[in-house]
């Protein structure tokens, strides 16, 4: 089980360096990404909220970065394309993201398995489900297709693979507290504290900004 991120090529972005990517990829979470790869990341996460204020939030700024961060910053509930991707290596089958569960609402995977309610990440055409028979998980690729590949896996496994993404997560977070401290300097406390609330996860002690 991997935290991804969905992604898009950078196409002329030049606020920071950021790697070369194919567009609706996914790019594993970890603290074993490159600066270029934190960089795309980034800029992915703040391009998500990257939406024209309303009558609620400040005007946007005219500076390119503070304009771009602006939502980031800004915005009470902030989202992130992607989400945990799982991938059964004994039979190729791979469980991707959907639409309606973004990175923001991974936590909701500890919710599923307490409870074992369904649970559902998109809509038709493609819609990856979620669902708990006593100890037996089942991640159903796309419910929409009655031959849909399935992954099969004890309830236990699946908390031990949630846990092992969790540290995926707070790795990311770390990495990305040390690059937002050489990159963006004047706002590495503000873009670590809302990446921290993208990801559900504290905030990593900072030292303090020059």
């Amino acid at each position: 089980m991997q935290p991804v991120l969905e992604i898009y090529a950078p196409d002329g972005f030049d606020l920071w360096p950021v790697a070369e990517v194919q567009s609706f990829a996914f790019l594993p979470l970890s603290g074993e990404l490159s600066p270029a790869e934190v960089g795309t990341a980034m800029m992915r996460i703040a391009g998500c909220n990257d939406i024209d204020p309303d009558g609620d939030r400040p005007p946007r700024p005219a500076d390119p970065l503070d304009s771009f961060l602006h939502g980031l910053l800004t915005f009470d509930n902030l989202f992130a394309a992607g989400g945990l991707r799982v991938t059964d290596n004994s039979t190729g089958v791979t469980f991707l993201p959907g639409c309606c569960d973004g990175l923001e609402d991974w936590r909701d995977w500890h919710q599923f398995v307490d409870d074992g309610s369904l649970l559902g990440f998109g809509h038709d055409p493609v819609s990856p489900i979620a669902e708990r028979f006593g100890d037996t998980v089942r991640l159903t690729v796309n419910a929409e297709q009655s031959d849909s590949p399935v992954i099969e896996l004890s309830v236990a496994e699946l908390r031990h693979l949630l846990a092992g993404a969790e540290r995926d997560l707070a790795d990311f977070l770390a990495l990305a507290a040390d690059w937002a401290s050489r990159l963006l300097p004047g706002y590495c406390a503000a873009v670590t504290a809302a990446l921290a609330r993208v990801l559900d996860l504290p905030a990593p002690a900072m030292s303090p900004e020059p």
